[in-house]
């Protein structure tokens, strides 16, 4: 792996907005998820945020930003939205969407605006471990950021 961290979207939309953060690169390997990510970066899989493309019923997409080691629930979310149902995006409308591989979306410099919906309780934590916008790379950085570079709406959609 390369000691100098990747040029993203996502790392240039970080720096432009002067968000302290550090890239931390790891192996990726496919299906390996945020337990993979956090046992190579020896950090709390909680603390892992991943960054889900949804879609609603009327094919609007949306990130949900979500710990690593929960799921969301469709109808939970569904709930919070006040829509009538949410589904996952194929790979391939998800990378359409953000601009990003699965596995390596990144909320930061998405191709499109996309409404973001965060796990309340991600903003609790010391720091998060979020994509960089890069299979393998993750950036660490203060949760309070995520409210500032972004439109978010913080839900309980959690389990």
């Amino acid at each position: 792996m390369s000691s100098k961290p990747p040029v993203t979207p996502a790392t240039r939309a970080l720096a432009a907005a002067k968000v302290p953060f550090k890239v931390r690169p790891y192996d990726y390997v496919d299906h390996g998820g945020t337990e993979r990510a956090a046992q190579e970066l020896g950090v709390p899989e909680h603390a892992v945020v991943k960054t889900l493309v949804f879609e609603d019923e009327a094919k609007r997409p949306f990130l949900v930003l979500m710990h690593g080691d929960r799921e969301v629930s469709l109808k939970e979310l569904a709930r919070c939205l006040g829509v009538k149902t949410v589904t996952p995006c194929s790979q391939e409308a998800a990378q359409r969407h953000t601009g990003y591989q699965v596995g390596g979306i990144s909320p930061f410099g998405t191709r499109k605006k996309l409404p973001v919906y965060a796990e309340k309780s991600i903003f609790g934590l010391d720091v998060i471990y979020i994509n960089a916008g890069k299979r393998g790379a993750l950036a660490a950085l203060d949760p309070k950021h995520l409210r500032e570079l972004l439109p978010v709406t913080e839900v309980q959609a959690g389990r």
